[in-house]
């Protein structure tokens, strides 16, 4: 249940077109649920505007099967991350309107329209294609938080003509992810481009000496562009997150 929804029930409440104990029933599990295999949150759309995201990587399909059943009886859109192909098969047979996106790992279940919740466009950036899984999961997360998402791939410093021929695509954003391997250095070039906040995220792409990404990471920390901030190592959920949470509307 998330704000717009509880105004609703609380507006039906007092013009006597709900009972009492029928919104009582609608609030029973509100703050949370406790499965088997979970405590799931049903309070976080309220306090964040978005519902608990599931992270598949170490869940069985069982355990996520039990967690969407929980977040979907409160007609809850769906999106969980780091789910593999195995798993979004097997999920898809359980849920036949859930979707599976291969390329980015994550499983979602509109059961609602995605509210527009964005005041601007998100813009997703990639160095390299070997970068895209993560890139991919940053879009997903950004639009199932109701963000117009826009996306720039392939375009990292080792051709930055690339890059500097879809200038006006970087201006039009309100805040801009950017991900990349190997070194790491896109960030910083696109922070020297923009005014608006960039959100850098290192991806574990690279050779012996990147160290699963730590190259990468030190190098976006050490960024001297200024408005460059950063996530962990392959969060492109954890960018996307951030990056709406600044580009939302004011609440009315």
């Amino acid at each position: 249940m998330d704000p717009i929804e509880l105004k609703l029930l609380l507006q039906k409440v007092k013009e006597n077109r709900m009972e009492v104990d029928e919104a009582l029933e609608c609030l029973r599990h509100l703050p949370y649920e406790e499965l088997d295999c979970a405590t799931v949150d049903h309070h976080r759309a309220l306090r964040q505007g978005f519902p608990e995201v599931i992270f598949g990587e170490s869940k069985s399909v069982g355990q996520m099967e039990q967690i969407i059943i929980a977040l979907a009886a409160k007609g809850n859109n769906i999106l969980a991350t780091r789910v593999d192909g195995e798993k979004g098969a097997a999920l898809m047979h359980k849920f036949p309107t859930a979707r599976y996106h291969s390329e980015a790992r994550c499983l979602t279940m509109e059961q609602k329209p995605v509210e527009p919740r964005g005041r601007g466009r998100i813009v997703v950036v990639s160095a390299g294609t070997s970068d895209m899984p993560v890139a991919g999961e940053a879009v997903i997360t950004a639009r199932m938080m109701g963000n117009e998402v826009e996306t720039l791939f392939d375009v990292g410093v080792a051709g930055l003509h690339r890059l500097l021929s879809r200038k006006e695509l970087l201006f039009s954003a309100s805040v801009i992810i950017v991900v990349a391997g190997m070194e790491g250095a896109l960030p910083s070039v696109v922070g020297g481009l923009v005014d608006k906040p960039v959100i850098a995220v290192p991806t574990s792409v690279g050779y012996g000496a990147s160290f699963g990404g730590v190259a990468a990471l030190l190098g976006m920390l050490n960024s001297c562009a200024a408005g460059v901030t950063v996530v962990n190592i392959d969060n492109g959920f954890g960018a996307a997150y951030a990056a709406s949470l600044i580009n939302r509307e004011a609440s009315s």
